[in-house]
């Protein structure tokens, strides 16, 4: 209450001076011109949706493809949907995390959805929404530039900077409070994401993260480490006006019982973080050093591959590398070979003279992918098609529509591929695989593979460019070329 009221007493000192200026100004005028109305603050349209947030990974912002992206952004687009016609969305990005709140308490936004940790002194100030995420705060390190920071002790005298206003800075003023010679750094300037590439870099020497903003920094920067948890799992929550957000914190609370109950809200988690775990810090740094010293003799093979099946070069790299880490004469004991590792058969289909020339087996290996895309039901929405897509590619379509049918038994969602990874896993129980169309699997290993090159591709999109071949005369026009037809008909 006390914060609100010294916002409203700061305001109505606020319209007060302008209505002074008002009219001081209009004792200059004419006599004869009509009285300026005062000045108002234009009433919130009641259908329009506000969401505050920031930029970063975990939240909101633009993919390589141009498209908003982000959790945050994924489920406030959802939550407009649900409420549907007449409600709009419109999102609010401010520049650090510590405007996130004053946005909210001052009423330019209706919901805060920034990554938001539930806190016993947050809980004070906002209502929270449901709980849809769980996190874990720890002092991030550079493995290369200091030991792992396993005690408080370790954090005394040291480079730490630490995002202002987060529920870092109160975990470390708990633990502050045990060792008063702990400092550091709070700045308003820098996100957890920049920070956390400033000790990358060895400009300072700590800051606080939290686990799977860590994960994904890992991808890129594979000398970065968790050191010291600070507190205990922090749940992550919308924030809304504790003062007019009543009605609203309702619809909040329908919104995630039912994406819960119907699996949305496990989908969207696995779209941003079901990949996440799957490389370790030294497959990262050799994906890292052959990006350097071997991709760039084929970058423009699968950039020409991209013309003409309109798949993502990095994509195409990021399959290639976790077939034969782009080594040209890979041979598998099945006699798989070359770059995109292409069997027998596969190379029959597509016409493949030599699997060792790397043109011919990346263009190839490009092709099938269409291919395989092109046999899945069109209602499955991305990326879950693509996902499947590179599930197929490493295991077969027939496995996968297996798994997709044991998922729809099991009551789940057979075009989400969180939901499918759980009927590929059960492709080893007798249970399921005796009435599956094409029997047995050990189907782990499509899972992990498809969340490997999720991995690799991440990498990729961080740190080369779109390839826009702009209006190529060879570039196909429609996926369904007539001698994929006749394949997919046979």
């Amino acid at each position: 209450m006390r914060i609100l009221n010294c916002i409203s007493t700061r305001y109505a000192w606020h319209w007060l001076l302008l209505a002074c200026l008002g009219s001081g100004l209009a004792a200059c005028t004419d006599p004869a011109s009509p009285k300026q109305p005062a000045l108002q603050k234009p009433a919130p349209d009641p259908y329009t949706i506000r969401f505050v947030t920031i930029n970063s990974p975990d939240t909101y912002f633009i993919d390589s493809q141009n498209n908003y992206a982000g959790l945050e952004y994924d489920l406030a687009k959802r939550f407009v949907d649900f409420l549907g016609p007449p409600y709009k969305l419109e999102f609010i990005v401010v520049e650090s995390f510590d405007k996130v709140f004053p946005a909210l308490l001052r009423g330019d936004a209706d919901i805060a959805a920034a990554d938001i940790s539930i806190t016993a002194s947050r809980k004070r100030q906002v209502l929270f929404g449901p709980a849809f995420n769980h996190v874990q705060s720890m002092v991030v390190y550079n493995r290369d530039q200091n030991s792992e920071p396993a005690k408080p002790e370790a954090l005394f005298n040291k480079r730490i900077v630490l995002p202002k206003s987060t529920s870092f800075v109160e975990r470390m003023r708990e633990l502050q409070s045990q060792h008063p010679q702990m400092t550091w750094r709070e700045t308003e300037k820098l996100s957890s994401e920049q920070l956390i590439e400033a000790v990358a870099r060895n400009e300072i020497d700590f800051t606080v993260a939290d686990n799977h903003l860590l994960a994904i920094m890992q991808y890129l920067y594979p000398q970065l480490d968790a050191g010291l948890m600070l507190g205990p799992v922090d749940k992550i929550a919308w924030a809304l006006n504790k003062f007019s957000g009543e009605e609203k914190l309702k619809q909040v609370q329908a919104f995630f019982k039912k994406i819960e109950k119907d699996g949305t809200l496990r989908n969207l988690l696995d779209r941003y973080y079901g990949h996440t775990k799957r490389l370790k810090q030294v497959d990262v740094a050799t994906f890292l050093s052959k990006s350097n010293t071997l991709l760039p003799r084929y970058t423009r093979l699968f950039k020409g591959a991209q013309e003409v099946t309109d798949i993502d070069w990095r994509l195409l790299a990021a399959l290639s590398y976790q077939e034969s880490h782009w080594d040209n004469y890979s041979t598998s004991p099945t006699n798989v070979r070359g770059l995109m590792m292409l069997t027998e058969q596969t190379s029959n289909m597509m016409n493949v003279t030599n699997r060792l020339d790397p043109q011919q087996s990346i263009m190839a290996g490009a092709k099938f992918l269409l291919w395989l895309k092109d046999r899945l039901p069109a209602r499955i929405p991305e990326p879950d098609r693509t996902f499947m897509t590179l599930a197929a590619y490493n295991n077969g379509v027939g496995h996968l529509e297996d798994a997709r049918i044991i998922a729809q038994r099991l009551g789940l969602n057979p075009d989400s591929w969180a939901d499918v990874k759980r009927g590929y896993q059960l492709l080893n129980d007798p249970e399921h695989y005796v009435n599956a169309k094409h029997g047995y699997c050990s189907c782990g290993a499509p899972v992990i593979y498809t969340e490997l090159v999720r991995s690799y591709y991440q990498i990729m999109q961080k740190y080369y460019p779109v390839y826009d071949p702009g209006l190529d005369p060879y570039k196909i026009a429609d996926t369904k070329m007539p001698w994929l037809l006749a394949k997919a008909n046979e």
